[in-house]
Order: C-alpha cells, then sequence, then structure tokens
C-alpha cells in the first residue's frame, strides 16, 4: 500500500509538496514522519528537503494499526468492490454500521473487522459514508487514513455524489425537483430531526421514476448528508418513504423505510480515476417495483 508521486513543480519543500499536491492532512504527516514513511527516490529523508523536479516520492502506508476497538464477528458481506485502498459494502437493512450498546459486536464495523483479519489487513475500521439502520445500501471502507481523508474532503467539496432509491406515499404532481429545507435534531429527541428556521442546510434532488398503485418510485441524489435527510424532506412535502414509522407510518408492503443507497460516485484517491459503482436492490424494494 504504497502511493508514489513525481515531483511537477520546484522550490517546495516535501513536506509543502505532501501537503499542497496530495492534501495530506498535518496530523497524518506528523505519524508518517515520526515512522520514517516517507522516503526520497528510495531513500528516508527529511521532509523539511527541497524536491527537485522529477524526484520520486514514496510513502508507504502499509504499518499496522490497533483496531481490537472492534470484536471481529464473522458476516456474509455482499462485496460490491475491491481493491488495495478501499471496500465497498451493499448493505442489508437491520444492521447497524457502526457498534454501540446494542450493536456492540453485530455492527458491519464487527463484519469488516473480522474479513480484515482473514486478508492480514491490520488497520482500522474506517467507515466513509454513514446508513440508517433500516436503510440498505452502499457503504464505503477505507483501508488506510489517507484515503479516509481524500473522501470526506470529496464529500465536503460535493463531488462525492450518492443516488438513493426509496418509495414514497402518493403521486407526485411535480415530478422532478429539489428539496431545500434546513434539518435540526428534533427538541427533546436524541434520534428525530425536524424542519426548522436555523437548521443546517439540507439539499435533496429528486425526480420520479415511476408511479405504482398510489406510491411512487423516487431517485433522490444529496447535495447535503444530514441524518434522516431523505426521510424528513419527503415527509415535509407530504409523501413520506413508504414503512417510515418514524416520519410516516407503518406499511404491510414492508417493514422498514423503502429507502436504497444504490451508486456513488467519487474520484478514485490513487488512480484518479471516476468510480461509479452501483448496488443491487434488496429483495424488499424489488419486489414491490418488479
Amino acid at each position: 500500500m504504497e502511493l508514489e508521486y513525481k515531483v511537477k513543480i520546484s522550490n517546495q519543500t516535501i513536506n509543502q509538496i505532501l501537503q499542497n499536491e496530495l492534501n495530506i492532512s498535518s496530523r497524518l504527516l506528523y505519524k508518517l514522519i515520526k515512522n520514517n514513511n516517507i522516503m526520497l527516490n528510495g531513500n528516508i529523508c527529511d521532509t523539511r528537503n527541497t524536491a527537485n523536479i522529477n524526484d520520486n516520492i514514496t510513502i508507504n502506508f502499509d504499518y499496522e494499526e490497533d483496531n481490537t476497538n472492534i470484536v471481529p464477528k464473522k458476516m456474509n458481506l455482499e462485496i460490491v468492490y475491491e481493491d488495495e485502498w478501499l471496500l465497498i459494502i451493499n448493505k442489508p437493512a437491520g444492521i447497524a454500521i457502526h457498534p454501540s450498546i446494542l450493536h456492540y459486536s453485530d455492527s458491519l464495523c464487527n463484519g469488516i473487522r473480522y474479513y480484515f483479519d482473514s486478508i492480514n489487513l491490520k488497520k482500522k475500521i474506517r467507515p466513509v459514508n454513514r446508513l440508517d439502520l433500516n436503510t440498505s445500501g452502499l457503504v464505503i471502507f477505507a483501508k488506510c487514513e489517507y484515503i479516509q481523508e481524500c473522501l470526506i474532503s470529496q464529500m465536503k467539496n460535493n463531488t462525492f455524489k450518492k443516488e438513493y432509491l426509496c418509495l414514497c406515499e402518493g403521486i407526485l404532481n411535480k415530478k422532478i425537483g429539489t428539496i431545500n429545507l434546513p434539518i435540526a435534531r428534533k427538541e427533546n429527541s436524541i434520534i428525530e430531526r425536524c424542519i426548522v428556521e436555523n437548521g443546517q442546510s439540507s439539499i435533496t434532488h429528486y425526480e420520479v421514476l415511476n408511479e405504482l398503485n398510489n406510491y411512487s418510485l423516487i431517485k433522490c441524489t444529496l447535495e447535503t448528508g444530514r441524518t434522516h435527510q431523505i426521510r424528513v424532506h419527503m415527509s415535509a412535502i407530504g409523501h413520506p418513504l413508504i414503512g417510515d414509522s418514524l416520519y410516516g407510518s407503518i406499511s404491510n408492503l414492508i417493514n422498514r423505510q423503502a429507502l436504497h443507497c444504490y451508486k456513488l460516485f467519487f474520484l478514485h484517491p490513487i488512480s484518479k480515476e471516476l468510480m461509479n459503482i452501483c448496488g443491487e436492490l434488496p429483495l424488499d424494494i424489488k419486489k414491490l417495483i418488479l
């Protein structure tokens, strides 16, 4: 797990190149320097020195990390994509991403820890995006700190895109639109969110793909990533997700909110390839639209 970079600009120190050209954070850079993980033309170097054009800088991310805070648990993981740097899982509904008091040993992170052990990867478990317990779909895990930093930066710059499919109650008058309503935590609630004037800016773009028996199949693209954003926004315009007991009502069609993260678009931090990853729909949603 090595990143190689050929110097293109003169009169910069190695530190400046790593921070300005590769966007390595000061915190990670300190760790790499401390552990002699940075080399210039094959030799351990003083990163305060200036590099020359066409010099080769190599950063080694193969160092081991302590991940014993996560209990390993064998799971049947649906791996959609994997390379040396990242792993993408199609998460089923009913599985939490992070361990908690209620899900200490059966979260997705527990399954990833077991998988990392099986491939002898001694790295911390780093999910990049989040999904609710009962939302299914694509979750990306960074295999090192640098990849996590790069993808989080893309999220902040709005170059990391997530597309969802959901089933909503009723037929929408406007088939394509944007919901721009601020969201905040509901007073006296740990879980529930609501629309409030002074909440965080929250923007959802939607498109009706099909209409079936007084409910609609909708594609949502998030411009922001607030907790419960799609669920809150669709409820706010009078079309809550089918089966969403928190912002709508329970349904005999599906026993959870009908929401699936089915596409991720991002720039691969190492190859610079534009990634377009698609996840298979789960059976409980598929049976309602086929």
